[in-house]
Order: C-alpha cells, then structure tokens, then sequence
C-alpha cells in the first residue's frame, strides 16, 4: 500500500512539472498501439516532447489538485476521456503533429473490429487454386479460372468504413496476404497556452489567417463607422473623411491652407496643368526631322552607287 501511494505521488509530482515545463498537449487516441510502437514514438520526440501515459482518473485528480496554480487547464479536464495519452511538447505544433502521426503499422484485418476505410480487393491474379472460390462468391467478388488459378475480374469493395469486419472477409483478406490497416497514434485535441482546438486548425494556411483577419478588421471598421463610435480600425477612415470635409469647406469658401491651394490652383487654370505633362516629350518630337533628314541624305548617297555625275 505504500508503494502504491509513493507510486501515485511520483506520478503527480511527474505530471505537475510537466505542466510547468511545456506549454503545450497533444491530446492522443492510443487504440491498437503497441510497447514497441510506442518506444519509437518516444524516439522520434526526443528533444521536442514527452509522452505521458495513465489512467485517466489519476490524470484528473493530479489536475484538479493544481488548478489553483493552473486555473486554464480547466478546460483541459473534459478531454482527459477513453484510451488517450498525452505528449507534452514546447516544438512547433505542426512539426510535432507530423512526427506524432508518422509511425504507423500495417495489420491485418481481425474479425469483429471496426474498418476505419473502406478495403477493396484489387483485380488480377490471386494465385490461389480453384478449390478457393467459394470465397469469393460468398463475398459477391466475381472472378474466373485462368492458368489453373483463381482470378479476380474487378476491383470490389469488400469492407465499408465504419462497419464491422466479418470473419468471411478477414479470412480472405489473409488468405490474399492483404493488411488494409494501419495502426499509430492518433490527435484528438491539443491544448496550448489556455487554449483548446482540434487538430484540423494546424492545417490552416498563414494566407488564410491573414485572409480572416483583414475581413474582421473591415468589418469593425464598417460597424464603428456606422455607429459613429471611434476604434482602432475606423480611426484612418475618420482622418481621411475629415480631410475630405475640410478641404470642401476650403474650396467653398476663401480660407485656404497647403493642400486646398494647391487644388485651388489646379481647377483654376488646368490649362497649365494639362501642357506640364507633354512637355517631355517634345524633344522627341523635335529629334524625329533631324532623323529623317539623316535617312534622306544616306538614301541619296546610296544612289550615286559610287560613280560621279559625268561617268
């Protein structure tokens, strides 16, 4: 009884500098993972996490225990549920997730477990002998005799996603040395920083964020412009459509400053406005005689063709 208690201590000692050290969880399903998977898990996190494992009620009572120190984990608890571990990590989510998601094993389909995709047996050669056909047509996978051997005709769905693997086809899935699964840690949740999200968020773009953020920004300075109520995001709109309202005023009336007379000027006397922009041009214009003079008098020479007016 001792032991068990000295045990439940370390754990929760273990669990609360965890807790301090990294700011960030993986929430993850372990289901069909084995020791030897798991060793390579840890492996392959060396340097960037640490995989805590335990019973789920020992969890809680080390969490509800520190949420006078860390009151955000909170909303970590009601995630603590089923057959779960938890990597606690400092790296780079996407990173992390990436490594935790690579390890995966191939295994067989077993009789009475649940396909998480859909298992279709490709067509082509079995190279099993003819006896075997029953197999095939109490799966409705149509096949016929070729060179002493059993061949499939078409591709044929023989397990949907989400059902239960019948022992018919976990026999002739075997028989065919088909594993159609493959087995790893899976992410249900991550907490990082006081926060709670799935894992579905690590995929959005940068561009997307930013995307997202810039409609939010125009859409609070929609709204504080039409409640007349200043924000961060309607303050230059505000500047800008007070300049506009005071440089009307300067244009309706003899009161003048920098901007308004320069304006002023312009729709005074566009004339001069309007023949400031050609004018570099004009040069150009005035190159093109000399040029044309230069191509006449090379043309003239050319039809002399090196002989004298008396020759």
């Amino acid at each position: 009884m001792g032991r068990t208690r000295e045990a439940k201590s370390e754990y929760f000692e273990k669990l609360r500098a965890l807790m301090e050290k990294y700011p960030s969880i993986f929430v993850v399903s372990v289901d069909n993972v084995g020791s030897n998977q798991m060793h390579q898990i840890r492996q392959a996190l060396r340097g960037e996490g640490q995989i805590l494992m335990g019973k789920n009620t020992m969890v809680r009572r080390a969490i509800r225990a520190a949420l006078s120190e860390f009151p955000a984990f909170e909303r970590f608890l009601p995630h603590v549920k089923g057959n779960v571990g938890f990597v606690f990590t400092s790296g780079d989510l996407k990173d992390v997730r990436d490594k935790i998601l690579a390890n995966k094993v191939a295994a067989p389909a077993k009789a009475g477990a649940f396909s998480p995709i859909d298992v279709i047996v490709p067509a082509g050669p079995t190279g099993m002998e003819p006896g075997k056909t029953s197999f095939f047509q109490a799966l409705g996978i149509p096949t016929k005799i070729a060179r002493g051997a059993i061949d499939i005709v078409s591709d044929c769905k023989v397990i949907t996603a989400g059902g239960r693997v019948g022992s018919s086809e976990a026999t002739l899935l075997n028989m065919l040395n088909i594993s159609p699964f493959s087995y790893g840690m899976k992410v249900v949740q991550i907490f990082s920083d006081g926060n709670v999200f799935p894992p579905s968020v690590l995929d959005i773009e940068e561009s997307e964020l930013l995307k997202r953020f810039t409609q939010a920004i125009t859409t609070v300075a929609a709204l504080s412009l039409a409640l007349k109520y200043p924000t961060l995001a309607s303050a230059p709109h505000l500047f800008f459509n007070a300049f506009k309202n005071v440089l009307a005023v300067s244009l309706a009336t003899d009161y003048d400053f920098e901007q308004s007379a320069a304006l002023k000027e312009r729709l005074a006397n566009p004339e001069a406005f309007a023949s400031a922009a050609p004018v570099e041009a004009a040069p150009a214009a005035a190159d093109a005689p000399k040029e044309e003079a230069k191509v006449e008098e090379k043309e003239e020479s050319d039809d002399d063709m090196g002989f004298g007016l008396f020759d």
